[in-house]
């Protein structure tokens, strides 16, 4: 492995997230590798991962200072639905930018279905909506909206212009994501519009453990120096993971949900020099080793309660995933006869942390002397255990701006 990460958690202080914690550094030993992602869907599940850290990194690239939110899964599966009408270079250039590229799965469609089927189950907490909407100018095939409603049960829709498809988009949304998402789009898509694609997340899962204490107004420090107070939930001998990883300068704690789901936050010890490297190093792999290598504790867990809302049109992102040539000619022959370019790819995420869990933490005579106390920017990824599929990740540089 690249990063070293170090487990030795002993009595820590930790204050307004600096870390000051015991450990030993042992002689590094050469490991074998050992294949992490074994079966089709544990593969896809890391590609689609790969696809959104990816993703997070471009936009973070073109933006430093603001909170950003993403919901991945869902904007793979409309750039996947639409791969369905490309040429075969075409298609070449999506697979390779949503990391599909290495795969060998003749059932990669397949795969896919079952894998969001999966992710999305009643008790994961995860919504997502993902659909295709064409300019009817572009007289678009009747037989690729057959092809993609057979296969992800979603028929893309021919636009009619102006306000009926901004009450039809918000609305299809809304019923998708079960009345979490009501106002998708806030205006209406351009009159010019081509291809356009829709892909939106909600996520509210269920703690294992709940948060005793919620609502309390507390201080949370941002970049250089200033504070703000924004309500936060406490437990003590809260059960979790941890460790340090010295390569990143970070302390790194996953926290379990309900229906194996889990919360990953990773807390720089400096602020935004050090964002930048956690987000260039996040792999589907990197990931999969914490889940194997963090160790068990108890501590005295603080974090921000936050509500969500981000929009954001990720089609000038996507040059940044190798995709230029790709905008500049589509190709989406199986589409339209017609030159179809990308217009959109409107992409709303809404999330909720809030205290709530399925038990109270047992009891303890004494408080935890670990201190994992999220009271400065960080970043965070909900991840499906099983398949180990990326659901929903963010950063959070200021809790009280989290509405765009």
């Amino acid at each position: 492995m690249k990063w070293a990460l170090f487990l030795q958690l002993l009595a820590a202080v930790w204050s307004l997230g600096h870390t000051q914690m015991v450990a030993t550094e042992e002689t590094p030993v050469e490991e074998e590798y050992v294949e992490l992602f074994t079966t089709p869907t544990s593969k896809l599940a890391a590609a689609t991962s790969d696809f959104g850290y990816n993703l997070f990194r471009a936009l973070a690239a073109r933006d430093s200072a603001s909170n950003l939110f993403l919901a991945p899964t869902s904007i793979s599966e409309a750039l996947t639905q639409l791969s369905m009408g490309a040429s075969e270079q075409a298609q070449r250039q999506l697979y390779r930018a949503l990391r599909y590229h290495n795969l060998v799965d003749p059932q990669l469609h397949n795969t896919l279905r079952d894998l969001l089927t999966a992710i999305k189950g009643p008790e994961k907490g995860l919504k997502t909506a993902a659909r295709i909407y064409l300019s009817r100018r572009l007289r678009p095939k009747q037989d690729f909206f057959g092809v993609v409603e057979r296969q992800y049960g979603v028929r893309p829709q021919s636009l009619t212009g102006g306000a009926k498809d901004l009450k039809a988009i918000n609305d299809w949304v809304k019923q998708q994501t079960g009345n979490t998402i009501a106002r998708f789009l806030a205006k209406a898509l351009p009159r010019n519009a081509g291809v356009n694609l829709v892909g939106a997340g909600f996520f509210k899962g269920k703690w294992v453990t709940r948060f005793g204490q919620s609502g309390a107004m507390e201080e949370f420090q941002l970049d250089g120096g200033a504070t703000v107070r924004v309500p936060m939930m406490y437990q003590d001998n809260y059960p979790m993971k941890m460790g340090i990883d010295s390569d990143l300068d970070c302390t790194i704690g996953q926290i379990q949900m309900h229906d194996d789901v889990s919360m990953f936050v990773f807390l720089p010890n400096n602020l935004i020099s050090n964002m930048s490297l956690l987000e260039e190093s996040l792999t589907a792999e990197f990931v999969e080793d914490l889940a194997m290598t963090l160790q068990p504790t108890q501590v005295s867990l603080k974090m921000p309660a936050l509500k969500v809302s981000y929009f954001k049109d990720l089609l000038p992102v996507l040059s940044d995933l190798g995709l230029s040539d790709w905008l500049a000619e589509t190709n989406l022959v199986g589409v339209s006869a017609q030159p179809a370019k990308l217009t959109t790819v409107n992409h709303k995420v809404v999330m909720e942390i809030a205290p709530e869990g399925t038990q109270y933490p047992g009891s303890a005579t004494t408080r935890s002397h670990l201190l994992f106390h999220v009271n400065r920017p960080f970043l965070y990824l909900v991840r499906d255990e099983i398949s180990g599929a990326l659901l929903v990740m963010g950063r959070v540089l200021n809790p009280k701006d989290l509405r765009k």
